[in-house]
């Protein structure tokens, strides 16, 4: 069985973080969503209301599941007897910062491999940091995110 991580903050997961792990759920038997807890971040959104936003859209996918990870990516990844890592470009502009992770990762655990999945055009400007200002001063973000998300930055940004 071949099962890759498709590691993130997902702070909040948008439509194109979908569009990426259903090309990963085409690929693999088994795809495990894994939400970075990425305190230093500052997310909006703690790790477990991530995984609750995340669930309820992987219904379609019976072999996808989500779970939350802090530490060392290759050290969850060789826990979870995982065979690759699924990272999504966007742009030219990610490709530098995703290479060289995937080189560290490659040095840190030489079995596991990186692979790109970029998602399709429509999603290729859209990321949550770009989301959740959208959603902070009152626009709409029904395009970019999943409806109990957008719900979710609308509450999040009422308080």
């Amino acid at each position: 069985m071949r099962h890759c991580i498709y590691p993130g903050t997902f702070d909040p997961i948008t439509c194109g973080h979908l569009d990426v792990l259903e090309r990963a759920a085409k690929l693999f038997d088994k795809v495990t969503v894994a939400v970075a807890e990425s305190a230093g971040k500052g997310p909006l959104f703690t790790p477990q209301q991530r995984v609750d936003m995340i669930r309820p859209n992987l219904a379609h996918l019976p072999h996808v599941g989500v779970t939350t990870f802090s530490g060392l990516l290759v050290e969850f990844c060789m826990a979870h007897q995982a065979d690759a890592i699924i990272r999504g470009l966007r742009a030219l502009s990610d490709f530098e910062f995703e290479f060289n992770m995937a080189l560290m990762n490659r040095h840190l655990e030489p079995k596991l491999e990186t692979l790109f999945v970029m998602p399709n055009e429509q999603f290729s400007y859209t990321s949550s940091t770009l989301v959740k200002q959208v959603a902070r001063y009152g626009g709409n973000v029904a395009h970019f995110v999943p409806p109990n998300v957008a719900e979710a930055l609308r509450t999040a940004f009422a308080k």
